[in-house]
């Protein structure tokens, strides 16, 4: 696996590269089809973000689906290593939905699930009695598949700029704020490649 380190308004150390190369090779025990992960290290200027003024992005090059991580820190080591992290999640997640997959039984048809079985064909079967219950603020009658889970979150407005930030920093695929500048409930979401799509609601 080849490990490609870049850099933007900053220089990168033989030290860091040598850190990087170490840790990136741990990924291969969970994607063995990894063929190259480029590192892009970013130093932001502004000094209100000195918090978070080192940003670095990992894009691991497969045989399978391009994967991309990025998180800010104060320093660079500090930022590899928490995208580092992020990534092996992501790894470890497709990991577990191919293990899901592959184990999936093939259905078993309604012949077969009947041979064997005395089957009334003479007599109306019963139905069951409808059982109402309440699952958050609704209710459900019967046994419907219905899950429902409740979060509230508090946040001010932002810009679409900001929750572009938030949501790289949290490493999801979408993010749901309120549009500062239109005052409307919105989600960014990651598409294909590098491109971003804003979802907006009009409230009536």
């Amino acid at each position: 696996m080849d490990v490609v380190v870049k850099s933007r308004n900053c220089e990168v150390t033989d030290r860091f590269r040598e850190h990087a190369q170490e840790k990136l090779l741990r990924l291969e025990k969970h994607d063995h089809r990894i063929i190259r992960v480029e590192v892009e290290v970013e130093l932001e200027k502004n000094p209100k973000l000195a918090d978070h003024a080192v940003s670095v992005q990992l894009t691991a090059i497969s045989r399978g689906p391009v994967i991309r991580a990025e998180a800010r820190a104060s320093d660079k080591l500090t930022a590899l290593d928490q995208a580092l992290d992020r990534m092996a999640a992501q790894m470890r997640r497709a990991a577990d939905r191919k293990r899901i997959h592959r184990g999936r039984h093939t259905p078993v048809s309604v012949a077969q699930a009947l041979a064997g079985l005395d089957v009334a064909t003479d007599e109306e079967p019963e139905e069951p009695e409808a059982v109402e219950r309440q699952v958050g603020p609704i209710t459900v009658m019967g046994e419907g598949p219905l899950v429902v889970r409740e979060k509230t979150h508090s946040a001010a407005p932002m810009t679409l700029d900001q929750a572009l930030y938030e949501m790289e920093l949290v490493g999801h695929d979408f993010f749901l704020f309120v549009d500062k500048d239109s005052q409307r409930p919105s989600v960014v979401y990651r598409r294909k490649g590098y491109d971003y799509g804003v979802i907006s609601l009009d409230v009536a």
